[in-house]
């Protein structure tokens, strides 16, 4: 007797051409049923050339008959539209939620907020992943301590995918994994949306509830890719209190809530709030102002995630590679697992109230 179970559980040993991951997590197959001595589903050929199909099915016929040698398998090779594969999950259908965190100028720490998001959410018991999409200036190597180090490849039908490396918890690319420390990233146009869709398309992410995109500061090509590569599930916006920063991480905000692209914020990080020194713990100097994160929030109708103090022990975490969200006995710990906790909130509360995100379609 063939159990249906069991043909799901042989099914998910073939690695997807795409991701590399299972070909049932890459929700490649449907229909699937057993009838008597046969085996049947469809199994979506989207990205496929032929030589890969044929071996693809070869290999899904030769494991199924190894487990039930006199089974019939009968495998219907389907391809849909473009618009019917995005609504299926784009590339990545394994992630449950991408946060694309933003701002409008550099200097506000974003990649801060980026790293310690993701490890509070880990600590959380979130599957998580981080994308250092900030090509020019890739500072997450350094924060999680893993300058020098290289990620991982894996064949996949005679193609080349990367595996991210995990740290602390998370699973995680950047492009300073690839080029050397000092090395000027000399890119533009099609090759910045070339590297963005390999971390995206060529790289073996897992089964993850968040992935994180730590964005360039602005509104270029990197932000224009993610969005048409993969159903961003919301926008996370990071400022400092000062005006000069509010004018530009409007700019940010807007390019999400255009009506082309309809991507909604979910919320506002306030980075750098006040300035806290460590021999006067109850102390707060308002050194940017006060008010620019509330601003933010009352524009974008969305919630304010956190406001995060100017303490000396973060710029020394990040340094040090330890972030602070990892490290239980940092001044700010609490901060950023309480941040970690109300955005995962704002995320549910999103996902219940608003259809999921599709990619976005830019007529240029």
């Amino acid at each position: 007797m063939i159990d249906n179970n069991k043909v799901v559980d042989l099914l998910r040993e073939i690695p997807d051409p795409s991701t590399g991951k299972d070909i049932v997590t890459g929700r490649r197959i449907s229909n699937l049923r057993v009838e008597g001595n046969n085996i049947l589903f469809t199994l979506m050929a989207n990205t496929m050339d032929e030589k890969t199909k044929a071996q693809l099915n070869s290999d899904i016929y030769a494991k199924l008959k190894n487990e039930y040698p006199d089974a019939e398998i009968h495998i219907h090779m389907n391809r849909v539209s473009n618009q019917e594969l995005k609504d299926l999950g784009g590339s990545l259908p394994q992630i449950k939620n991408i946060i694309a965190v933003a701002s409008g100028k550099g200097g506000v720490g974003k990649s801060t907020i980026s790293v310690n998001t993701a490890i509070a959410l880990s600590q959380m018991g979130y599957r998580v992943g981080l994308i250092d999409a900030d090509l020019y200036g890739p500072s997450i190597p350094t924060m999680l301590g893993l300058k020098g180090q290289r990620p991982g490849v894996k064949k996949v039908y005679g193609k080349d995918k990367l595996i991210p490396i995990e740290k602390y918890g998370i699973h995680t690319m950047s492009i300073g994994f690839i080029v050397d420390e000092e090395q000027a990233v000399i890119l533009r146009g099609p090759r910045l949306s070339g590297v963005i869709k390999q971390f995206i398309t060529e790289t073996i992410w897992p089964e993850l509830d968040y992935l994180v995109v730590d964005l360039p500061p602005g509104t270029g090509d990197i932000q224009l890719t993610l969005v048409q590569t993969v159903p961003v599930t919301g926008g996370l916006i990071v400022t400092t209190p000062q005006d000069v920063a509010i004018a530009d991480a409007v700019k940010a905000m807007n390019m999400f809530m255009m009506d082309n692209i309809k991507i909604p914020i979910i919320g506002v990080v306030e980075n750098m709030s006040w300035f806290t020194p460590a021999e006067l713990p109850d102390s707060q100097y308002f050194i940017f102002g006060k008010g620019g994160g509330q601003k933010l929030v009352d524009k974008s109708k969305s919630s304010l995630i956190a406001q995060v103090p100017l303490v000396q022990g973060l710029r020394e975490s990040g340094d040090s590679g330890i972030p602070a969200a990892y490290d239980k006995e940092h001044p700010l710990y609490t901060t950023f697992m309480e941040m970690a906790q109300k955005l995962a909130q704002e995320v549910s509360k999103r996902n219940q109230n608003m259809a999921p995100t599709k990619q976005v379609q830019l007529k240029t």
